[in-house]
């Protein structure tokens, strides 16, 4: 088979979406003819912001897998702030921004570019120029965030000519926590170079959605906008193998992951209000993972009588179980801008778990494009409450939806494993 090196600082027992992007397709690969060798950081050593132990069960048996040391300044972070968790997604699960807080943004924005994981690379760059000797690998895909890793596959690129895929989940420069790390002009030129630098020296590049292909297209010669594909993030079927009922007593809406004050439900809020009384009296309204305090505060003052259910973070497993027994999934992307790219992790495990969706984004998104496509629930701008009302009442008076699983599949592990095999092996455009 042909030998792939994979590079990803996230790999279980880290959890969060982007672990499984890649954990799932090693799951697949092998048996399409590739096989994956994985470099990964030492658990003990790592600064992850969630963990999520039962991923390792996922990891499948006879897959090669190295890890190396690092250098992590987010352990300095927990020292001085006297926190167990490290920041992610900008600081969104910091809660109140204190003195420190500020202080570490604007640390972590000129000092440590392109990310403060980068004291990973050069034990990584060592030991993946032995294992390409060792294998005889030819091609290597390093996985980001953190951004820092693809600095290992241009170093290694430069260093041994080999075949380099940089595959980017989220926007670089342009993610939409950015202006949050207070960046001086000179840090922001730095790290725009870096960025530059990865687009133009990786043989291919693959993003997530058609709008952050946009994003980094545009920032190359028109020539070479052609070496990025996408291949989005997707579920995986046997995730979903065991049945679950819904529970009839009560109507569940779930939303599951990363929320924070960029995530506007100011309409969804207004809808459940116009809900009225009685039917509030069986909603619950369910939350899985990290909520910082302001958003739970927003919801009860709004809503003292809705029943809150704040599951915290959940393994995997777990996770899925809450979907399955859900009536309704709610997904909502930040408002903030260059928010039409962002697909979540989250949303296609809603779209498998064959409960509608109730998505509050933006118009003309990729997010809307798969919603049409697939038929698993609708999408509303954030201030549309008379139509979220009108899908509440839709869904809990079960005049139901029915999906397109032919379109759904497309989305499968499995399936999307098979574009990257096109991608590797044949050259082809995913």
């Amino acid at each position: 088979m042909d030998k792939i090196l994979i590079i990803t600082y996230y790999w279980p027992p880290s959890g969060g979406a982007g672990v499984q992007r890649w954990l799932k397709f090693t799951k697949y690969l092998p048996g399409l003819g590739v096989e994956p060798i994985v470099l990964t950081v030492d658990p003990g050593l790592a600064s992850y912001a969630q963990r999520d132990e039962s991923l390792e069960l996922e990891v499948p048996r006879g897959i090669k897998i190295f890890r190396t040391r690092t250098f992590e300044f987010y352990n300095l972070y927990k020292v001085l702030s006297g926190k167990k968790e490290i920041p992610y997604g900008g600081f969104a699960n910091a809660g109140k921004t204190s003195w420190l807080q500020k202080l570490s943004r604007a640390l972590r924005g000129n000092f440590f570019l392109p990310d403060p994981r980068r004291g990973w690379n050069r034990y990584a760059v060592k030991k993946a120029i032995e294992l390409i000797g060792r294998y005889h690998i030819e091609t290597v895909i390093t996985t980001s965030p953190p951004h820092s890793t693809q600095l290992i596959g241009l170093k290694l690129k430069k260093k041994l000519g080999i075949r380099w895929i940089a595959d980017l989940r989220d926007p670089w420069t342009d993610i939409y926590y950015y202006h949050e790390l207070r960046h001086m002009a000179w840090a922001a030129k730095k790290d725009r170079r870096m960025e530059l630098d990865v687009l133009r020296g990786a043989d291919h590049v693959i993003t997530v959605s058609q709008d952050v292909k946009r994003i980094f297209a545009q920032k190359l010669p028109a020539g070479e906008a052609s070496k990025i594909s996408v291949i989005p993030n997707g579920y995986d079927e046997s995730d979903f193998l065991q049945e679950t009922e819904i529970n009839s007593a009560k109507f569940i809406i779930t939303y599951t992951g990363t929320i924070s004050e960029a995530y506007d439900m100011t309409g969804f809020l207004n809808a459940l209000e116009l809900f009225g009384t009685e039917n509030r009296k069986r909603l619950l309204l369910r939350f899985v993972g990290k909520v910082p305090a302001p958003v739970i505060g927003r919801i009860r003052q709004k809503l003292p009588d809705l029943e809150l259910h704040l599951a915290g973070y959940v393994d995997h497993h777990q996770s899925v179980r809450y979907l399955q027994e859900s009536s309704l999934q709610l997904l909502v992307i930040p408002r903030v801008e260059n928010n039409k790219g962002i697909v979540t992790g989250k949303f296609f495990e809603y779209m498998a778990s064959g409960r509608p969706v109730l998505a509050i984004g933006p118009r003309g998104g990729d997010l809307e494009e798969m919603i049409a496509e697939t038929g698993c629930g609708k999408l509303f701008e954030y201030d549309e409450q008379e139509r979220m009302l009108d899908y509440l009442k839709e869904v809990s008076e079960g005049r139901f939806f029915r999906a397109e699983t032919g379109k759904i599949h497309s989305y499968s592990r499995k399936a999307l494993s098979g574009k990257l095999v096109k991608l590797l092996c044949q050259g082809e455009k995913a």
